[in-house]
């Protein structure tokens, strides 16, 4: 009787959770909530302590690395959190596109033309229109952060929406947004590595052989990828190259069959636990006292004006090419109106944005600046297309 008892109020306690997890929107909402947080207690009565959890190295006399019996390691809980858990989010988002590409949206030309023509336009426009705003200045390297979609929020976005958006535009979004990350990992790899360590480099090389032959031998045990994926991660991380690409290239190497289990066991860590964390750590910032005389900046203006204008201009734009050049059709049931507010929520551009902001800039007041502007872009562009698409007639 009792423990029946306890089955039910566990049941009735624990349902409601389970229940939201699930929810398509759930990753969006626990990412806005971590963000208010982090926010709300950078700027209390104990934001100093608080930002300093983030960022005060583990080893005091380490630098920017911790360095344990002659490993090179990252050396505060944020570096942790950028290089470390992140990778397992970009190793994820990996098998994702690797899925897309071979046997879901975008496994066909003609599938994928359409969002990989918008998803170029929606990178860009808004990397042009930052450069405009900060050519020729010290701040001109932050073309990359309004670049990035951010899945979670955007879809998130779509489904509050119901029927008012066809599932096509949904799927569309999702492609798109897919190919978004694959042009803001290869950007990462490109243009936001400052040196590199050749030795470490080609170290690495040395290992991803592993994984690509064990792949051509069709090895199904995963921790046999596992493995030599940690000393790649390591590699890359003392290399220069961003430690993170590890989870990319290491996604790649995963035989077909197993990604489908792999990305349904990663959902939940990664989105309800190492997002969160990022969010929390990536976010612990202390306003400036006047924050809109902060938005009066260069930075600022390319971020916003990148992500609130430069997306949907950049995914309509090559979208209405490639229809009128008969490359590719309007996904089925959609309008030109539906698209453009689709390319509005776009410029939702949270986590990847965020991520670049950390790289683009070393001046930790500038990479404030950046998110915040980040933040504000992705609130403008979230609102103005949710009311777009729900004013706009079917």
């Amino acid at each position: 009787m009792l423990k029946s008892s306890i089955k039910t109020i566990r049941q009735s306690l624990l349902s409601p959770i389970f229940k939201f997890l699930k929810d398509s929107r759930a990753v969006g909402i626990v990412l806005i909530i971590c963000t208010i947080i982090s926010m709300t207690l950078a700027n209390s009565g104990a934001g100093a302590a608080y930002i300093n959890f983030w960022n005060a190295p583990l080893d005091p006399a380490g630098g920017h690395h911790f360095h344990l019996r002659g490993l090179i390691l990252p050396n505060s809980f944020l570096l942790w959190i950028n290089d470390g858990l992140m990778a397992l989010f970009f190793f994820m988002v990996g098998m994702e596109i690797k899925r897309e590409l071979t046997v879901g949206e975008l496994s066909s030309v003609k599938q994928s033309i359409l969002p990989v023509l918008a998803a170029i336009g929606g990178m860009v426009a808004p990397a042009l229109i930052f450069s405009c705003f900060n050519h020729g200045t010290e701040y001109s390297n932050g073309w990359g952060i309004p670049m990035a979609t951010d899945i979670a929020f955007s879809l998130g976005i779509l489904s509050l929406l119901g029927n008012r958006v066809p599932i096509s535009l949904k799927i569309f979004l999702m492609a798109l947004a897919i190919i978004d990350d694959l042009g803001a990992i290869l950007t990462i790899a490109i243009f936001y590595t400052p040196h590199l360590d050749l030795q470490y480099l080609l170290i690495g090389g040395g290992v991803l052989l592993l994984p690509i032959l064990l792949n051509i031998l069709k090895v199904q045990r995963t921790v046999f990828y596992f493995l030599p994926g940690i000393v790649l991660w390591y590699c890359l991380f003392n290399s220069g190259v961003h430690a993170t690409i590890a989870g990319v290239l290491l996604a790649l190497c995963i035989p077909q069959s197993r990604i489908e289990e792999l990305v349904h066991n990663l959902h939940d860590p990664v989105n309800f636990v190492i997002m969160p964390l990022f969010a929390l750590a990536n976010t612990a910032i202390a306003l400036p006292g006047d924050v809109f005389h902060a938005l009066a900046h260069g930075i600022s203006y390319g971020i916003i004006a990148g992500l609130v204008l430069g997306k949907p201009i950049g995914i309509f734009l090559m979208s209405f090419l490639a229809v009128k050049l008969r490359l590719a059709v309007l996904p089925e049931n959609s309008r030109w109106g539906q698209l453009w507010g689709v390319g509005m929520i776009a410029g939702i551009g949270f986590t990847m944005s965020i991520f670049i902001a950390g790289l683009a800039y070393t001046d930790r007041s500038l990479q404030i600046i950046a998110i915040i502007s980040v933040i504000a872009a992705s609130l403008v562009a979230g609102l103005a297309g949710f009311i777009y698409l729900r004013l706009i007639k079917n």
